[in-house]
C-alpha cells in the first residue's frame, strides 16, 4: 500500500496564507463598508418602527394617540430615543415605518419582491 501524503509542505503552506489573506481582506472590506451598522440596518429600523406604531395604534381607543402619531409623533419619539437600538441603523426608516404603522399601511418589507 502507498501511503499519500497529500501536497507538498511549500504548496500547502502557500495556499494557507493565501486563504487567509483573502478571508481577512473581505472581513476588512466587510468592516470598512458597513462599520458598525449591518447591510440591512434599514429594514431592522423601518420594522422597529412599524411595529411600534402598530402597537400602539392597536392599543388606541379613541385614536388620539394615532392621530397624534401621523402628527408629528414619531420624529419626535426617534429624537426622545423611544426608538431604541433598531433606530440607531437609519432613524429616518424607522420614523417612515412608524407612519406608514400609525396610518395602517401594510410594511413596505412584506412580500417576496420589494
Amino acid at each position: 500500500m502507498d501511503r499519500h501524503e497529500g501536497p507538498p509542505r511549500g504548496k500547502f503552506i502557500a495556499g494557507l496564507a493565501t486563504a487567509v489573506l483573502i478571508g481577512t481582506t473581505v472581513a476588512g472590506y466587510g468592516i470598512a463598508r458597513y462599520d458598525e451598522h449591518p447591510p440591512w440596518g434599514r429594514d431592522i429600523a423601518y420594522e422597529g418602527g412599524y411595529l411600534q406604531a402598530v402597537r400602539i395604534r392597536k392599543a388606541d381607543i379613541d385614536g388620539e394617540r394615532t392621530r397624534a402619531l401621523l402628527t408629528g409623533e414619531c420624529a419626535a419619539m426617534e429624537r426622545w430615543g423611544m426608538g431604541g437600538d433598531r433606530a440607531v441603523h437609519d432613524p429616518a426608516a424607522w420614523v417612515r415605518g412608524c407612519l406608514d404603522g400609525a396610518a395602517g399601511h401594510p410594511s413596505r418589507n412584506q412580500g417576496f419582491v420589494r
